[in-house]
């Protein structure tokens, strides 16, 4: 035991005297500041590393931190020349992350919280170790952005990019088929281009590997445009023929065998045959040697604009207490935000009547039941007008909008994701309402429109909100938030968006309806 100490101490000797001498307190500073940002970011962090490892879509980032490591390393002699410097703009520059993260976490938007927090790692290099390491490293640095899980954005828009795909190869190929939304009717059956066949997994990881090999196989901007918009266009197309592939096939051999010829088929395998083939088609255009990777921007130290924005060199112990200081600032700034409740009623209820609409027994034709975790109140009934019209009207209050209980977060809403409703198509959109068509067993179709309410905002955009939100946090504001989803079912001489039409003119100013309902006027 004596003996493997002492060969770990000597390893460790040898490691640290490998370092150059003007390296190691730069890194040391640096490494203290980066323990205290993961402690201050630890929840994005630990979100960040459950996406990677649990959701298939995210799996490729297990890799970014290896490739920054590599392009790293492949540039360390030419480091070892540079001395670090720490440098005051990066301080500001760590202050915006910091805001940024802030911003991202009092508002429950995980996607800027955590951008946010790999920001702030990147900013401190600028903060601790100077201008020309960080533009030495710049790539390296700025590929870290991957490691931020994003697309879920997408997916909607995805699934009616791919399904519009689909059907026109469906009927080119011969098969009658009949698109609603996101559903295609065939003879074989009913196929739906679900979350998973949007192909956000693989878009997202071309756009990944794209921007490495752009760097490191182009030195012409021409041709890593080229090679971009090629690879986005291609993992979209083959998505689309992987789907249509799987209708077409079950034509002949039935949905059982397509399906489970898709599920052997699609996966990585079919990933690598995609980039596989982009990079059999572009290695004839290659102009650079990935194994030619020196630092990045060379000349950049004798250039004018270099010069300019090399003032503000201070001592690295000052630029860490600094940043330290910035550290405490923020978490106590987060922890004040955190706290920030309004207060609610014990107890509100839907109106009984609104003009000649009636609140009824709540009997819709398949059961439907909005999701709102952590709303303090929770309503749902029906009304109905002397003409035979219906409309289901739900709504809930929340005293405070965070993790766990956003009334606009993914999930969150008219759809259910536990649910056997599917979403099918946008609706009509209008400025205080988004909408959405809704699709369960084949035949029953439902429209909700929702809206959102905090102060005097009402709105049908979640970024609209969760802005209101934000700053009210920041601010220290406490006020309640509502959603309320107006929705009805499509009945035979009965238009779903008339009848909520309908509704909504009787209710009148809906924002102050509302607020009634919450007790709040």
């Amino acid at each position: 035991m004596q003996l493997d100490g002492l060969v770990q101490r000597e390893g460790g000797r040898k490691l640290i005297s490998s370092i150059p001498a003007c390296w190691q307190g730069p890194l040391v500073r640096l490494g203290i500041v980066w323990a205290a940002i993961f402690a201050l970011t630890f929840c994005e962090w630990q979100a960040m590393v459950s996406q990677w490892w649990n959701i298939s879509t995210y799996n490729h980032i297990l890799f970014v931190p290896l490739i920054v490591g590599w392009l790293i390393y492949s540039r360390r002699d030419e480091l070892a020349r540079i001395t670090p410097q720490a440098w005051f703009p990066g301080l500001l520059m760590l202050g915006a992350a910091l805001f940024v993260w802030l911003v991202g976490s009092l508002a429950g938007v995980n996607t800027v919280s955590q951008l946010g927090a790999v920001l702030a790692l990147q900013t401190s290099i600028a903060a601790l170790l100077g201008l020309r390491v960080t533009v030495a490293t710049l790539f390296p640095l700025l590929y870290l952005i991957f490691l931020v899980p994003f697309g879920d954005e997408l997916v909607p828009a995805l699934q009616m990019i791919t399904a519009e795909m689909v059907i026109t190869l469906t009927q080119w190929s011969g098969v009658p088929a009949v698109i609603d939304g996101v559903f295609i009717d065939t003879p074989a059956g009913l196929f739906e281009v679900a979350e998973a066949c949007s192909g956000v997994k693989f878009l997202i990881a071309m756009i990944a590997l794209g921007t490495l090999i752009c760097y490191c196989c182009f030195n012409s901007w021409k041709r890593r445009i080229v090679f971009m918009v090629s690879a986005i266009g291609l993992s979209i197309a083959a998505n689309s023929i992987r789907a249509w592939g799987t209708i077409f096939i079950a034509q002949s051999q039935g949905i059982e065998f397509a399906e489970g010829f898709d599920h052997i088929f699609y996966g990585w395998i079919f990933f690598a045959l995609i980039v596989g083939g982009l990079l059999a088609t572009s290695w004839r255009w290659f102009d650079r040697d990935p194994d030619d990777l020196g630092i990045d921007l060379p000349g950049a130290p004798q250039s004018n604009w270099f010069r300019q924005l090399s003032v503000g060199a201070m001592s690295g112990n000052r630029a860490a207490v600094f940043a330290g200081l910035l550290l405490a600032i923020f978490a106590f700034w987060h922890t004040a935000g955190s706290r920030v409740e309004a207060a609610v009623p014990d107890q509100i209820s839907l109106p009984e009547q609104v003009a000649d609409w009636k609140l009824v027994d709540y009997s819709p034709s398949v059961a439907w039941q909005p999701r709102a975790s952590g709303a303090d109140h929770r309503l749902l009934g029906r009304y109905r007008n002397n003409s035979g019209q219906h409309v289901d009207v739900f709504l809930a209050l929340y005293s405070a909008q965070e993790d766990g209980r956003e009334a606009s977060a993914y999930g969150e809403g008219a759809l259910d994701p536990g649910s056997d409703w599917r979403w099918l198509a946008p609706g009509t959109a209008r400025t205080d309402a988004i909408a959405d068509y809704l699709f369960v067993y084949g035949k029953h179709k439902r429209l909700a429109e929702t809206s959102y309410r905090t102060g005097n905002l009402l709105t049908g955009s979640a970024a609209r909100l969760k802005l209101a939100n934000m700053f009210d946090r920041l601010t220290l504001r406490a006020r309640p938030t509502m959603m309320l989803i107006v929705s009805a079912e499509e009945r035979e001489n009965r238009e779903a968006a008339q009848s909520i039409s309908d509704f909504r003119r009787s209710v009148g100013d809906q924002g102050e309806w509302m607020d009634r309902i919450a007790r709040l006027r």
